[in-house]
C-alpha cells in the first residue's frame, strides 16, 4: 500500500511507505538542511585528520579518520534511505529529525577530541542522539506501515540494542577500543541486511542517487574551501608563488575532474534491486571518505610547500594521490556495470588509478595528480563518443 504524505495535515500524517516509483521526488528543503549540518562534521574531521597527519602521526590519523567518518557516513546514511521511504513532512517528522542535526553538531564538536587524543566521549553522545531518534521513527512506521511492520521493528531493535553498545563501549579500557568498535560498527551494517530481509522499505532509486550525489557535492566542495583557505594563508606568509600556485591549479583540476566523473555515471540504472543497491550505498564509504581526504591532502601539501609540518616528499604527496585514487577506483567499481561503457573505456580507470600512484614520485604530485584526472574524463568521453557514432552507423 502507498501513500502520498501530503494529503493529511501537516500536523500529523501516517507514516506509510512512500511509492519507490512517485513522480517528480526530489531532496527536501528539510534533507538539503540535514546535509548542511553534516558539512559541520565532515570538516571537523577533515580538519582533524590534516592536523595528525601534519604533525606525524599518520598511522593513528588514519584509523581515526575512518572511525570517525564511519559514524558521520553511518548515521547519514541511515536518515537518507528511511526518508526515501518514509518522509511525511509533518511535525513530528520534522521535530525527530532536528533532533538528529542536534546529535550531528555534537557529533562534529567531538570529533577533535576523537582524532587528537582518542577520545570519542562527546562523539559516542552525539552519534546515540541521532540514532535513538532513528529509533523512533522506525516505531512509527512500523505502527502505521503494517504491510512492512516485521521490518521496520528489527530495524528499530537493531538500532536501539547497538546504541547500548555504543554507551557501554565508553567504559571500556583504551586497549578495547578499535576491537568494540569495528564489532559495533560491523553490527550496524548487518542491520538493514537484517531488516530488510522481512519486507523490503519502498526506497526510491531517483531520490537516493540525487541524494548521494548532493552529499557528494557538500563533500568536494569542502575540500575547496579547505584548500582556498590554505592557499591564501600560504600567499599571506610570503609563501613561495609559483609552488603554491601550481598546487592550486593541481587542485582544481582533480576536483573539477573528479565532480565529472561522478555526475556522469547514470546511478539510478545501478540502484536495480535491494541487494545491489545496499552495496551501491555501502561503497559510498570509500567515495564520501576519500573525497574529505582530497581536500586534506591539498592542504598538507600546501604546508609542506611552505615549509610546515613533519612528512617527508613522498608522505605530503601520497596524502593527496591515494584518496584521488581511491576515488577514482570507488566511483568505476561502483558504476561500471551499469554505465554499459566500451571495454576501452573501462580500461582506462585502473590505468589513471595506476598513474595517479606512480605521480606520487614525481616533483609535482598534485598538478601531475590533476592532468591525469583531467585526461581520464577527455579520453572516456572520447571513447565513448566513438561507440556511439560506430553504433549508429549502418551495418
Amino acid at each position: 500500500m502507498s501513500h502520498s504524505p501530503y494529503a493529511d495535515s501537516a500536523w500529523y500524517r501516517p507514516m506509510l511507505a512512500r511509492h519507490s516509483g512517485e513522480d517528480h521526488r526530489t531532496a527536501t528543503a528539510l534533507e538539503l538542511f540535514f546535509d548542511l549540518c553534516f558539512v559541520a562534521a565532515v570538516a571537523q574531521a577533515a580538519s582533524a585528520f590534516e592536523h595528525g597527519f601534519a604533525e606525524g602521526h599518520l598511522g593513528h590519523s588514519l584509523l581515526g579518520y575512518a572511525l570517525v567518518f564511519f559514524a558521520i557516513w553511518w548515521a547519514w546514511m541511515n536518515f537518507t534511505w528511511f526518508a526515501s521511504a518514509y518522509d511525511t513532512d509533518d511535525i513530528p517528522y520534522r521535530l525527530l529529525t532536528l533532533v538528529q542535526i542536534s546529535g550531528a553538531l555534537v557529533l562534529a564538536a567531538g570529533t577533535t577530541q576523537a582524532l587528537a587524543h582518542g577520545n570519542f566521549e562527546i562523539m559516542t553522545w552525539g552519534y546515540v542522539v541521532m540514532r535513538l531518534a532513528m529509533v523512533t521513527q522506525w516505531l512509527r512506521a512500523a505502527h502505521t506501515d503494517r504491510e512492512r511492520r516485521a521490518s521496520c521493528l528489527r530495524y528499530a531493535q537493531g538500532i536501539f540494542v547497538l546504541q547500548l553498545g555504543w554507551l557501554a563501549r565508553l567504559a571500556l579500557p583504551d586497549e578495547g577500543g578499535v576491537a568494540s568498535f569495528c564489532i559495533l560498527a560491523l553490527g550496524e551494517l548487518a542491520v538493514p541486511v537484517w531488516a530488510e530481509r522481512a519486507a523490503g522499505t519502498t526506497w526510491h532509486p531517483h531520490h537516493i542517487a540525487e541524494r548521494y550525489g548532493l552529499f557528494t557535492l557538500i563533500v568536494l566542495g569542502e575540500s575547496i574551501t579547505a584548500a582556498t583557505l590554505a592557499v591564501r594563508t600560504a600567499l599571506d606568509s610570503d609563501a613561495d608563488l609559483g609552488s603554491v600556485l601550481v598546487i592550486a591549479l593541481g587542485g582544481l583540476l582533480t576536483v573539477f575532474a573528479l565532480w565529472w566523473l561522478y555526475f556522469t555515471q547514470d546511478a539510478p540504472r545501478r540502484l536495480s534491486d535491494q541487494a545491489t543497491a545496499m552495496l551501491w550505498g555501502y561503497g559510498h564509504y570509500a567515495v564520501f571518505t576519500s573525497a574529505a581526504a582530497v581536500g586534506a591532502g591539498l592542504v598538507l601539501n600546501v604546508g609542506h610547500a611552505t615549509g610546515h609540518g613533519a612528512l617527508t616528499d613522498h608522505q605530503a604527496a601520497a596524502s593527496y594521490t591515494v584518496p584521488v585514487a581511491v576515488f577514482i577506483a570507488s566511483v568505476w567499481l561502483l558504476h561500471r556495470q551499469a554505465a554499459q561503457l566500451p571495454t576501452l573505456a573501462n580500461v582506462l580507470h585502473p590505468v589513471a588509478v595506476l598513474t595517479v600512484l606512480a605521480t606520487t614520485f614525481t616533483p609535482i604530485p598534485v598538478l601531475g595528480t590533476g592532468v591525469v584526472a583531467g585526461l581520464l574524463i577527455g579520453a572516456t568521453l572520447t571513447v565513448v563518443r566513438r561507440a556511439e557514432v560506430g553504433a549508429s552507423l549502418p551495418a
